[in-house]
């Protein structure tokens, strides 16, 4: 799965939109005050986490683009 999937999955699901944000693919506007997240890192690395009072919380790291998709999916489903 990768972040396209993942969004398709996600409202296919009945997710509402503020409760994530997907680096690249869905980045709510405006910025909600606290939902979970998957985002690369500057090592290459993929990130799932909370964002919650203003500060990223990560939850798990992921050597690549599906295992971190297939993580946010089980967070929020």
């Amino acid at each position: 799965m990768d972040r396209q999937q993942l969004r398709s999955a996600l409202r296919a699901a009945g997710v509402a939109d503020g409760h994530y944000r997907i680096e690249g693919v869905h980045e709510p506007a405006p910025t909600p005050p606290d939902f979970l997240y998957l985002r690369r890192t500057p090592d290459g690395a993929w990130e799932t986490g909370a964002y919650e009072r203003g500060r990223y919380e990560v939850i798990a790291r992921h050597p690549d683009e599906a295992a971190a998709c297939t993580h946010l999916l089980a967070l929020l489903t």
